[in-house]
């Protein structure tokens, strides 16, 4: 497999698509895949961490951070892309830019019960349908659904 490099960021403007890396942070129990899900601070919506991308730093590193920093999570990212899925992030009300977001997965060896955003967001554990069906974008409800992390190895 090709190691990803890290990133080397350059200025935006104000019309282009923004790019975010997302962690689809996963468990298995009793041979049953389980799937982490948080609470958006803002609407308090079910979403799976993600973030801007950071200078230096490979997409899945930057997605495991954010799991880190929105859900506590202490785990090991993959290098390989799931797939992605749009959405529009919003700035302010009645601001918002469009995203697409690339998402990684990070099997979770454990959770923090303290970490920067723990007072602000809710994090649980689902299965791939039901976390599925509590996601707004359907594309990230198509790879949620579709997860297997024997397709990993």
């Amino acid at each position: 497999m090709i190691k990803q490099l890290p990133l080397k960021l350059r200025a935006a403007s104000k019309n282009d698509v923004r790019s975010q890396f997302a962690a689809l942070c996963y468990r298995v129990r009793d041979e049953k895949t389980e799937l982490l899900l948080i609470t958006s601070r803002g609407t308090g919506r079910w979403i799976v961490p993600k973030g801007w991308p950071e200078d230096g730093m490979t997409p899945a590193d930057s997605a495991l951070k954010e799991a880190w920093e929105e859900a506590g999570v202490i785990g090991k990212a993959e290098d390989r892309c799931l797939g992605l899925f749009s959405y529009a992030k919003m700035i302010e009300p009645g601001v918002s830019y469009p995203c697409v977001a690339m998402v990684y997965p990070v099997k979770v060896k454990s959770l923090a019960k303290v970490y920067p955003e723990q007072g602000e967001r809710r994090r649980k554990w689902m299965s791939p349908k039901r976390a599925a069906a509590r996601v707004a974008e359907p594309e990230l409800a198509r790879i949620l659904r579709d997860f297997d992390p024997k397709l990993l190895r």
